[in-house]
């Protein structure tokens, strides 16, 4: 298949090729990031109880109608609650209990008055005193209500919620502390290329460290998977055949960097055609027109680009859209925002354009994008100090400085909101 197609196909190819793995039930602290695969539901009341907001003093509304500032009304404090602690008497007119945050709200009482804007009486405040207030506190003033949070036997986060931090303590709270989540897909790693040298090694005369395994590896881990780097294969075919079937047969998902051109060596393509189903070659970017995609015995292989910014771009466009698929998740596209451009860009090649470029905020604040000086798809270097990709739509058409571009956020979470 030698079909040019565009970056929205081929990540919509890998995603109808990909489906959510089997759920796993781990310990709720390890469920942070991962997608429920249940819904989960509370065993109590979240508060069990109505309590108090802050420190203050519990009243009856009714008792202090009409108090005002130069008319103050005057309650004796008979009891004091701590959080943990419960006021078991019964409250007559004219009384108040000092209550402190989390408390459980005496029944009797109907509203909290901060501490704060309570004037001493006589005493400190504390039971056997008389303190004053100088307004009536709304109907429930400083009230947590029993069940505010939620109910018990209510559903708290839904299947295909991605569960976080917040949402660990809040499952806390409801009970859930053993949560069934999507299973993390197992990525193999495959670098392919007879110049390679492990980073441990000095390369000699013609050789190069392997620094795609790292960098894959890396983006595969920080989309939520495991990964496992392979030995370095070869430019022989029978070698990577061997090394891609094997990786199959163990693994979620395979990706390959190298070997994925049409050079004599270059054998991605070929392997994955006869071994399995061929589905795709080549893709309408810049970095990373030479993408492979296919199926080998049930698992999906992706071949990327031995260059390191192109096999960057392919695995964070593409791929990561269909690991994050197996994982439960639903948004698979990195978010965009709209800036100036800094500098004129001359744009020959006709493919869809992603430049390594930062984003800054101009003088009086508008948002401003700068490409890097060096755009070589052979370097993983700019990528480090850039903070965006600025994308040139397809077409050979020049850019100018002040010209409006889409910028896309890889370090920020697909499905997030932006500013455009």
């Amino acid at each position: 298949m030698t079909k040019m197609i565009s970056l929205e196909e081929a990540r919509e190819l890998v995603l109808s090729r990909v489906t959510p793995l089997e759920a796993e039930t781990v310990d709720l602290l390890d469920a942070a990031g991962r997608v429920a695969a249940a819904d989960l539901k509370s065993d109590i009341d979240v508060s069990p109880f109505a309590h108090a907001a802050m420190d203050g003093y519990a009243v009856r509304r009714c008792d202090l109608a009409g108090a005002t500032a130069e008319s103050p009304i005057t309650l004796e404090v008979i009891d004091e609650v701590p959080a943990g602690g419960v006021f078991e008497g019964t409250a007559q007119a004219g009384q108040c209990v000092r209550i402190m945050t989390g408390a459980a709200l005496p029944g009797c009482f109907d509203a909290v008055v901060k501490y704060e804007i309570v004037n001493m009486v006589e005493g400190d405040g504390k039971p056997g005193g008389r303190v004053a207030f100088s307004a009536q506190p709304k109907e429930r003033d400083n009230v947590r209500e029993a069940g505010e949070e939620a109910r018990a036997g209510e559903i708290v986060v839904n299947k295909g919620e991605a569960i976080t931090t917040a949402g660990v303590g809040f499952l806390a709270g409801c009970g859930v502390l053993r949560v069934p989540v999507y299973r993390k897909p197992r990525v193999a790693i495959i670098p392919i290329g007879s110049e390679l040298v492990p980073p441990s090694e000095n390369p000699g005369p013609g050789h190069i460290r392997n620094s795609n395994s790292y960098a894959l590896a890396a983006c595969a881990k920080a989309a939520g998977c495991e990964a496992d780097m392979f030995d370095i294969v070869p430019d022989d075919e029978a070698a990577l055949e061997t090394a891609v079937r094997e990786a199959a047969a163990t693994h979620d998902f395979v990706v390959t960097s190298g070997g994925a051109s049409n050079g004599d060596f270059d054998f991605i393509k070929p392997v994955v055609e006869r071994a399995g189903e061929l589905l795709m070659t080549t893709v309408n970017m810049r970095p990373g027109k030479a993408q492979t995609f296919g199926i080998v015995d049930g698992t999906p292989v992706f071949g990327l680009p031995g260059n390191p910014a192109a096999a960057y771009m392919g695995f964070e466009l593409i791929i990561r859209a269909g690991l994050l698929k197996m994982q439960g998740r639903t948004a698979f596209e990195h978010p965009t925002i709209v800036a100036k451009l800094t500098c004129d860009k001359k744009k020959k090649d006709p493919r869809r354009l992603f430049m390594r470029a930062t984003l800054s905020h101009g003088e009086s604040g508008e948002l401003l994008v700068t490409p890097a000086k060096n755009q070589s798809s052979g370097l993983f270097g700019p990528i480090q100090k850039t903070n965006c990709m600025a994308v040139l739509p397809e077409g050979a058409q020049d850019a100018h400085a002040g010209d409006e571009i889409a910028c896309v956020l890889l370090d920020v979470a697909e499905g997030t909101v932006t500013v455009i």
